[in-house]
């Protein structure tokens, strides 16, 4: 090295710039190794970008300090051997540290150190040259597995696959790349199994989505896609290679192989020259024999290659996060499903008749949680009456959506039994405990297929609602005067426990007043009591002249704002309706023969009073048979009463508790015809209990309404 190059750091890089020595210029300039001259009171005059972007200090803030200020990791000690150096003449070769810029903190890159001094031709002394060379391509296996172990701890911390893949982007910049992305068939994303045949070649090359993106420069100007995008591959890229062939791409020097990729790509190529990018790595992401997509690794910044290693331990990295994105793939697969179950076992539509008007919404578990076993209905019952049930069975999952749908069929089954609030309950929980013997096997656990429940009964004839239910929130009745309320309902045990009795409430509520049915999914947050769920969800349904859609969206907009619920919401509003006095008719019969053609006579007036002459003679068989039962079987009063709904319905109520049934009768029977008539005559009859004794009713078919005429029991 000749004198004038030494007189000044800004002499060797004004030398080389000159072309006095273009080799020069390239180990100053482009070297892989971080070079830095120091002067006698050694203070750093000069340092190239390789340093920079080996610790990170910007070359502004470098200049005219000391090592303990200029220099990151141990830089005190670092500072004692340059001035041992600076001091004796002996160079200090491959002295090994680390230091943090990369953030991680245990798992800094290694660096190896020379330092000699600086002479001149006659003796003097000029400073110090440092020599920083990583050493990224000589990691112990301790520090191999000590990165493996954090990737088990960064990567796959969540069941989503997209997540994931921006997690491993993330842990692999900038330590082992300065640029990543992970892209995934799209199959992967919704949880099914990418096809052999996107990655046999021919038809074009697979369409990806990006999942994970990033680099060491802001914005990721390098990206031509966005997490979420699709990507299309060419048929003849890396990445359909190693797709098809299951084997990494590995170029260490882009460009050093005329033949090697990507000439004849117009495109990346251009890209690759205008970001610097000079090392390539590309790994199939596979798991359980499935390739899952592909991560690519780029080096732009850091002038060194990738090496053997690199590849190794990207390789092993991305095995780990293949086998997170898998079990996310799988678990997408299987809440799709139980979704999809769910939503099937759900009703379309609710619709409460002449009894109330009804909306529900339905929001299922977050993606970590997965779906639940909430349920909802809206069931017609005889006499415009209307059962609303609400309920949720305990779990998430597949198994929780199927008893979801068990529950629901029962509680069907039950309502047509038109069996009261409390008996329904009592009954649904015995179905809920021989579920739980079905599944252990008779050594049911306590909380194996619990459930909670809320069933009502609502009557537009008489605006009374009945209520009972099995350890679940109590409903929100909102009153025309905009009054919310929670009405105080004895709470009986969730269902399948079997240990108390179910009580019901009654309650006379207001026409036009609102029930609310929920799921604790609504008011529970594990970050506060569940009081204040319920205040927040009262005061966002205290809006009694809002419509029931907009009510809805009102009560639902008090969940958390950009989070996907823990647990499943069930929300399900309805608005009372009253039937018009015109539309009920009702007498007082005494047990008596006679009155059988009363009867009769009262209902042919009835039906002409409301236009239905043509429905007299059908209804009249049907008064005379349910009143001559009655009377003939009841020692007490009967009392008959028609309704005009949507339907026709007859209703005779004795004090006798014996239910009637159905026979054949004989060829010389004299009774025995008169149910047979009835189900021959109506569309449907039946048979309730009541407190007094049993009520038995037939619905008869109206006809189509005359224009202007009343429709749905209003007018």
């Amino acid at each position: 090295m000749t004198t004038s190059l030494l007189t000044s750091p800004e002499g060797i890089v004004q030398s080389a710039a000159a072309g006095s020595g273009p080799a020069l210029e390239a180990l100053l300039t482009r070297s892989p190794v971080g070079l830095a001259l120091w002067g006698t009171d050694l203070r750093c005059t000069w340092a190239n970008a390789t340093l920079e972007h080996q610790d990170g200090i910007p070359g502004d803030r470098r200049l005219g300090r000391r090592p303990s200020e200029a220099l990151r990791g141990d830089s005190c000690a670092l500072e004692a051997v340059m001035a041992k150096v600076l001091r004796t003449g002996t160079p200090a070769l491959s002295r090994e540290y680390r230091h943090a810029a990369s953030g991680r903190a245990g798992l800094a890159p290694a660096y190896s150190v020379s330092f000699f001094r600086l002479d001149d031709p006659d003796g003097s002394v000029r400073g110090v040259c440092s020599l920083v060379l990583e050493a990224g391509g000589r990691r112990s296996s301790g520090e191999r597995l000590a990165l493996l172990s954090e990737a088990g701890t960064r990567v796959g911390t969540t069941l989503d696959t997209m997540r994931t893949g921006q997690e491993l982007a993330d842990f692999t910049v900038p330590f082992l790349a300065d640029y990543a992305a992970v892209d995934l068939v799209e199959a992967v994303h919704l949880g099914e199994e990418p096809p052999y045949r996107t990655f046999a070649g021919g038809g074009g090359g697979p369409v990806l989505r990006r999942a994970g993106l990033a680099s060491v420069r802001a914005g990721a100007p390098e990206a031509r896609r966005r997490p979420g995008e699709v990507v299309t591959v060419p048929e003849t890229s890396p990445f359909t290679e190693v797709l098809a062939s299951r084997r990494p791409f590995f170029e260490p020097v882009l460009g050093y192989r005329p033949d090697g990729w990507p000439a004849g790509h117009p495109v990346p190529a251009r890209a690759i020259r205008e970001h610097g990018m000079h090392s390539v790595m590309v790994v199939p992401v596979q798991a359980r024999g499935i390739v899952l997509g592909v991560a690519a690794f780029v080096r732009t910044v850091n002038p060194a290659p990738f090496e053997e290693e690199d590849m190794l331990l990207a390789e092993q990295i991305v095995a780990r996060a293949a086998l997170s994105l898998d079990n996310a793939r799988r678990y997408a697969r299987e809440r799709a499903t139980a979704l999809a179950l769910q939503r099937s076992l759900l009703p379309r539509a609710v619709s409460g008749g002449a009894a109330v008007d009804a909306v529900s919404r339905y929001l299922p578990a977050d993606i970590e949680d997965g779906v639940g076993g909430d349920w909802y209905d809206v069931i017609p019952l005889p006499g415009a009456r209307v059962a609303l049930v609400v309920g949720d069975v305990a779990g998430h999952g597949i198994n929780a959506a199927a008893t979801m749908g068990r529950l629901r069929t029962a509680v069907h089954t039950l309502a047509d039994m038109d069996l009261a609030p409390d008996e329904l309950l009592a009954h649904l929980d015995e179905v809920v405990g021989r579920l739980a013997d079905e599944e252990t096997g008779g050594h049911a656990d306590e909380t194996c297929a619990l459930a909670t429940c809320l069933y009502a009964v609502y009557d537009p004839a008489t605006r009374h609602c009945v209520m009972a239910r099995a350890g679940h929130p109590p409903p929100a009745v909102l009153l025309p005067d905009g009054h919310v309320d929670f009405p105080d309902l004895p709470d009986g045990t969730p269902l399948g426990l079997g240990v108390l009795p179910y009580e019901a409430a009654e309650l006379e509520l207001p026409e036009g007043s609102v029930i609310a049915l929920y799921t604790d999914g609504l008011v529970e947050d594990r970050r506060q009591d569940i009081d204040v769920g319920m205040d927040r969800m009262a005061a966002a349904l205290a809006r009694p002249g809002l419509p029931l859609d907009d009510l809805c969206a009102e009560v639902m907009g008090t969940l958390r704002a950009g989070t996907a619920p823990r647990d499943d919401v069930t929300l399900l509003l309805a608005r009372t309706r009253a039937l018009s006095p015109e539309d009920l008719a009702c007498w007082e019969l005494p047990s008596d023969p006679a009155a059988v053609g009363a009867a009769r006579s009262l209902a042919s007036r009835q039906l002409a009073a409301w236009g239905l002459e043509g429905m007299a003679e059908t209804t009249q068989m049907i008064v005379s048979e349910l009143v001559t039962n009655a009377v003939v079987h009841t020692p007490g009063p009967v009392r008959l009463r028609l309704i005009r709904h949507q339907v026709l319905v007859v209703e005779v109520a004795d004090r006798d508790n014996n239910l009637p049934r159905t026979r054949r009768a004989g060829v010389t029977d004299e009774g025995g015809r008169g149910l047979c008539l009835v189900a021959r005559l109506g569309r449907r009859w039946g048979i309730r209990l009541t407190p007094e004794g049993k009520l038995v009713w037939a619905e008869q078919e109206l006809p189509p309404p005359a224009s202007g005429e009343w429709h749905d029991g209003t007018r």
